[in-house]
């Protein structure tokens, strides 16, 4: 099972590495989270440099996509060339986006009579895409997701690994990483989110 972790430059660390370290945590035979960049490296939007772990091929044969956000996300849907490597499907992938990752999303066509979920600075950009924008964190149709929100991360990371590893592994990841004292707030509020539209039926 191959999920990729779309980063570019200038990339939010929350979005990219939260999601690396919730995946990671699943330990099957196969399981396979890579950070894919366009380039060998990539620089966030705090300064941190860090080594792609995949370049853009990969994404195109994954099992399934996240599209972390970043400042130069408007940057990246005006680079036609770049934008062509972004060639997926959601009939064989499952396909999730946080905040201006949903821009993305709307700009390659796949958010086509879907509502999403983004940041509120994004908001006005994928509204100008044609996308319909929700006031929550996390919404799910059929193998597309969005998050809006940094620490909505949780959620798109949930949605994947009860898709392709089940509910209760997605349970056990989110319980282990929630705070001391909070983990069963945690892991009802994560879960809550996805199972309220469906979205821990299995692949």
């Amino acid at each position: 099972m191959r999920i990729a972790i779309l980063t570019f430059d200038g990339f939010n660390e929350l979005d990219s590495l939260i999601a690396l370290g919730l995946l990671n945590r699943v330990k099957k035979p196969g399981w396979e989270v890579s950070l894919c960049c366009p380039t060998d490296q990539v620089r966030s939007m705090n300064g941190v440099t860090v080594q792609a772990q995949s370049l853009l091929p990969y994404a195109r044969s994954a099992d399934a996509v996240l599209v972390g956000s970043g400042m130069k996300t408007r940057e990246v849907v005006q680079d036609a060339a770049l934008m062509a490597e972004l060639d997926f499907n959601p009939a064989r992938q499952l396909l999730g986006a946080q905040c201006s990752g949903a821009l993305i999303l709307a700009k390659l066509g796949l958010l086509d009579g879907v509502p999403a979920c983004t940041d509120l600075t994004t908001k006005p950009w994928v509204q100008e895409a044609g996308v319909t924008v929700l006031n929550q964190p996390f919404f799910a149709k059929g193998n597309v997701a969005t998050a809006g929100g940094c620490l909505s991360a949780q959620y798109l990371a949930a949605w994947l690994i009860a898709r392709l590893a089940g509910p209760e592994a997605a349970r056990e990841v989110i319980h282990y990483f929630a705070p001391v004292g909070e983990k069963e707030e945690y892991v009802a509020r994560a879960l809550g989110h996805i199972e309220n539209q469906g979205a821990t039926t299995s692949c």
